[in-house]
């Protein structure tokens, strides 16, 4: 049901290649995705490459990543997996979860977006959201999001967890929200065992349905 009712489902961060695509994931945490993508159009035409961030000057990438939070940290993690890219891997993102892991700032979630986006690699990406659903759903009582992402790849065929990855998240955003779902206008209602943690009156529920996602 979550297929059909977001057969659009894909990753909304704007990106034209792996790097870009890199990037925009790492600037993501604790920020939203709309916020990304309006710093994202003057950051790569700044940065076309990866040598041009390992060579960047520090205070310009942190002001020009500044709206998206944590702009230090995440400018040291940008430059540092830049440096790291042109030093091991020739300043192309490489297509291996072994070797993508390895880089400043980029965990399995990290490369899993990267891997099934810009590489057509299957992946599930374990975001607060698919966390969350997951155990929501009674796929899981695991917290911690590699043991989560493990018991998601025993339930679902291997072609189907990029796809399955972003629907979750969708459902996340628009419907099962955390503190308030809206679970009379949930299309996989009959199915949750956590069914009425949120409003079951369908007229209640369908308004605290969003339209796209915020977050």
């Amino acid at each position: 049901m979550l297929a059909a009712t977001y057969p659009d489902a894909h990753c909304e961060l704007d990106f034209t290649n792996p790097l870009e695509l890199l990037v925009a994931t790492v600037l993501s945490a604790q920020c939203t995705d709309r916020r990304v993508n309006q710093v994202t159009p003057t950051l790569f035409r700044r940065y076309p490459n990866a040598a041009a961030y390992a060579a960047a000057e520090r205070e310009e990438l942190e002001a020009l990543i500044q709206p998206t939070g944590f702009f230090r940290a995440k400018a040291a993690s940008v430059q540092g997996l830049a440096q790291a890219l042109c030093n091991r891997f020739g300043g192309e993102v490489p297509g291996h979860l072994e070797d993508l892991v390895t880089l400043p700032g980029v965990g399995r979630k990290t490369a899993n977006v990267v891997l099934g986006n810009a590489f057509g690699i299957p992946g599930i990406t374990v975001d607060t959201h698919v966390g969350r659903l997951a155990r929501r759903l009674g796929w899981t009582e695991e917290t911690d999001p590699d043991r989560v992402e493990a018991a998601l790849m025993d339930l679902f065929p291997r072609r189907d967890w990029t796809s399955l990855s972003h629907q979750l998240i969708w459902h996340g955003r628009r419907c099962c929200h955390a503190r308030k779902p809206a679970c009379g206008a949930c299309p996989v209602a009959r199915w949750c065992p956590s069914y009425g943690e949120g409003p079951t009156d369908p007229e209640v529920a369908v308004g605290l349905v969003r339209s796209e996602g915020r977050a």
